[in-house]
Formats: C-alpha cells, sequence, structure tokens
C-alpha cells in the first residue's frame, strides 16, 4: 500500500499521545454503554451497546433503524452519533478514532477519507472475519473500495447522480423528457427555453463542473507520463457550462452562486429553477413538503453526455456509504453481525432519506416504493425508474485530492473571467505536470 499522503495524521497522533500519557491503556478498546465488566454480548446477562458514527440525519431514517435492530436484539443495542460529513465532521472523526474514542463502526463517504484511516490502522480488515460475500451481495463494483485486495469497509448503497426535472415546466414549455443519451448541449437548449419561465434554467452544485471531464477520462488523468486533461471533449464541457452563465443567463453565474451560497436543491425545489444537478440524497428534503411546500411533477435524467463523449462515458459514483469497523472496538464479531444486518436490511429503513441500498437482496421495486412513500403524486415514476435503476453505469473515481483543487482553482479562474479558455487549460496542464514530476 501507498504511504499516506496525510501528514497531519502523524503529528495528530503524537498530540494525542502526549495530552493522554499512558491513561489511554486503561481504556483501550472499551466501547461506550458497555456494561462494567462484561467482555463480550451476553456475558454475565449484561447488554453491550455499540457506538455507529454515521453522516446521515438521525430523522433522515438512523433513529427507525436503530429502533429496528435493538426490539429485535436486546443483547446488543446501538446508537447512533450523528456527524457532519464535512472537512470539519471528518476530522472530528479521525480525532476520535486516533484518541481511542468509543467508536464500533462508521460511515465512509469518499475512498480517500477511508484510504488514510487503513494506513492509520482504524479500519479492521474485514477479509479476516469471514462469513459474508461482500461482492456476491454488493457486486464487482465493490472491489474498488478494496485495498491490497482486501476490504476494509463494507459498501451499502449505490450512489448517483442525474438531473431533477420540474416536469410542469418542461411540459408548459412543450419539451419532452430527455432521453438516456442526450448531451450536454441539449441540456443547455433546454435551459435555455426553461429559464424564460424560471429564474434559472438549471442549477447544480459546484463540485459537478468537471464531472464531464472526469466522465471522458475515467481516471486516466496521466498519459505517456504527462498530463492528459486537455482534450476536446473536456475544453467544450466547460466552455457549455461558460456559455450557460456569461452567453444565456440560463444558470447561475459562478461568482454569484459563491457569493450567495445559493442552496441549489432549495432553489429547485422552490420552482426557482426547473432543473437540478444532483443525486438521490435530494429526496430528503424532495419529500420535506413542510420546509419545501410544492404541488409540481418532479421527473428525472441521466447527467448529460459532453458533446463529442467516448461511447463508454461514465460518471463518479458506484457503492458509498462504506462501513468500517473500529480494529480498537472490543466487540467486533457483533458489530460484524450488524453490519451484515444493516447492509441486507437495515439500510431500507434510510430509504426514505434517499439512500438506494447497494445490496441483491433488496428489490430495486421495493426501494422505489419508499423513496416517494406518501408522495407518489409528486413524482414521475417511469422516468424515475428508468434513471435511478438503469440510466448511466457508473466508476469510482480516483481523482488525487491535489489535482482536483488545482483543477477547480484553474476552473474558477475561467468562470469569473480571469483567464480564457486556452489560459486556463494551459495552466491545468503545467500544474498537473509539475505534480507528476513530484510524484504526487
Amino acid at each position: 500500500m501507498k504511504k499516506p499522503r496525510y501528514g497531519w495524521l502523524a503529528g495528530l497522533t503524537a498530540l494525542l499521545i502526549i495530552a493522554s500519557g499512558c491513561s489511554s491503556k486503561e481504556g483501550a478498546g472499551t466501547s461506550a454503554g458497555v456494561a462494567e465488566g462484561s467482555n463480550s454480548a451476553g456475558q454475565n446477562n449484561k447488554t453491550i451497546t455499540l457506538k455507529f458514527w454515521g453522516g446521515v440525519p438521525e430523522e433522515a431514517g438512523p433513529l427507525d433503524m436503530v429502533k429496528a435492530w435493538n426490539e429485535a436484539n436486546p443483547g446488543v443495542q446501538v446508537e447512533y452519533v450523528r456527524y457532519v460529513n464535512d472537512d470539519s465532521g471528518n476530522l472530528k472523526l479521525d480525532t476520535a478514532l486516533v484518541a481511542g474514542e468509543n467508536i464500533d463502526l462508521y460511515t465512509n463517504y469518499a475512498k480517500f477519507q477511508l484510504e488514510k484511516r487503513v494506513q492509520s490502522g482504524g479500519a479492521q480488515n474485514l477479509s479476516e472475519l469471514g462469513g459474508y460475500d461482500i461482492e456476491a451481495a454488493m457486486g464487482g463494483q465493490a472491489k474498488a473500495w478494496q485495498f491490497d485486495g482486501s476490504y476494509y469497509g463494507l459498501p451499502t448503497v449505490s450512489s448517483k447522480s442525474f438531473i431533477w426535472l420540474n416536469k410542469n415546466k418542461l411540459d408548459a414549455a412543450g419539451l419532452k423528457l430527455p432521453d438516456n443519451n442526450w448531451t450536454q448541449s441539449d441540456l443547455a437548449e433546454y435551459a435555455k427555453v426553461l429559464s424564460k419561465d424560471s429564474t434559472y434554467g438549471y442549477v447544480q452544485g459546484t463540485n459537478m463542473f468537471p464531472f464531464g471531464m472526469d466522465g471522458e477520462l475515467q481516471n486516466e488523468f496521466v498519459k505517456d507520463g504527462k498530463s492528459n486533461l486537455d482534450s476536446p471533449v473536456t475544453r467544450g464541457s466547460v466552455e457549455s457550462w461558460y456559455k450557460m452563465m456569461h452567453d444565456d443567463k440560463s444558470m447561475p453565474a459562478y461568482g454569484e452562486q459563491i457569493a450567495t451560497k445559493l442552496q441549489v436543491d432549495a432553489s429547485f425545489l422552490k420552482g426557482e429553477a426547473a432543473m437540478l444537478g444532483s443525486g438521490n440524497f435530494i429526496f430528503r428534503n424532495a419529500n420535506n413538503l413542510t420546509d419545501y411546500p410544492r404541488e409540481f411533477k418532479i421527473a428525472f435524467a441521466t447527467i448529460p453526455r459532453p458533446d463529442g463523449a467516448r461511447e463508454d462515458f461514465r460518471l463518479e459514483g458506484g457503492l458509498s456509504d462504506v462501513i468500517a469497523i473500529n480494529p480498537g472496538s472490543a466487540y467486533k464479531e457483533e458489530a460484524w453481525k450488524f453490519l451484515q444486518w444493516y447492509a441486507d436490511e437495515g439500510v431500507t429503513y434510510l430509504t426514505k432519506g434517499g439512500r438506494i441500498p447497494a445490496s441483491a437482496k433488496i428489490d430495486n421495486s421495493q426501494t422505489q416504493a419508499k423513496l416517494v412513500a406518501g408522495f407518489e403524486q409528486l413524482y414521475d415514476l417511469e422516468s424515475m425508474e428508468r434513471v435511478l435503476f438503469g440510466g448511466q453505469d457508473t466508476y469510482i473515481n480516483t481523482v488525487p485530492i491535489q489535482l482536483n483543487d488545482l483543477r477547480m482553482e484553474e476552473l474558477e479562474h475561467y468562470f469569473l473571467k480571469d483567464k480564457t479558455l486556452d489560459e486556463t487549460f494551459q495552466s491545468i496542464g503545467k500544474r498537473h505536470n509539475e505534480l507528476i514530476a513530484r510524484g504526487k
């Protein structure tokens, strides 16, 4: 395995060791809520409690999931601890793991996050526990989460990005639902028409601007030892966003979106934007008619392909919500049993919040029914089935953090009109080649 890229972790570990002295040894391997003196489930007829950290809000399913497990397993109770899946939230989790706090299981939402936790000894090798065929349950895409041929986390959710459409606005404009092969030019035309009846024809999170580039390259960032980020297709994808911002004015200008901290999902759900580029997690807001009241029907489309894209164009996605077991847990066997139940059944309680279970044991029709339960009349169910459970193939994006950061910095300059398209890609290539030369 490669050496860690995250030098902060070693320093953090040292500081925590100094701060805690030898006291950490006394509490090593314990779990909060465990009855004093018990060492395994059922020993001395005392109940143990597993602490499970995750980023999904409690009301979006985790509390229902915990209730179902706890009622059926009085000897092994689970306590859900919410952490926010952002930089500060992940730092909080990493700090707790290094400090030996009471964590038995935790959810990872990006591969690089799990990677650094594996490298620091914070994730149990699940391949050593056995008794569950991860690839049979989750499919071949699970292999993307291996490290040196072993699993240190169990993927539980199928993650996908797609376009949310205000079908009422499409119908009023005489626009048909897009097919699965529509292009970025098609999206631009739709947005231009729809912006006449909306504040914006289209909105998306800033993280989605490189999607066309990445879907075209599919992790082939280097070719013949040099940067491979500059191509007519990737240039065209980026230029299309620019024209939508500044020429058509059918989507918010980048500077405006950043300055106003535009909540793109709220903009769409309020009817201020006709189309939204996002993912399945938006369901928890789309089904929240108290905070986001609406009467329009939502339909779905795939993420458009960049014009001229390769035939096997795919999008970042695949399997997510990868749950790891803390090697310091005193109850790894119990945690493993719970995790298997969670993957094949428990995760369905989170579907109402937008989580799409990955396990082959859970039927897609059951998942769709739970996604829209009580709100069926507010969705176009045919396009939902076609896009969410068919549509585009996905892949795990392995773009290095340094490369992603520099690329976004340069794209910002372009979207803000500080650089031309040529200057932008020249800078991206130059800076990327410098990273390659340094072995990054």
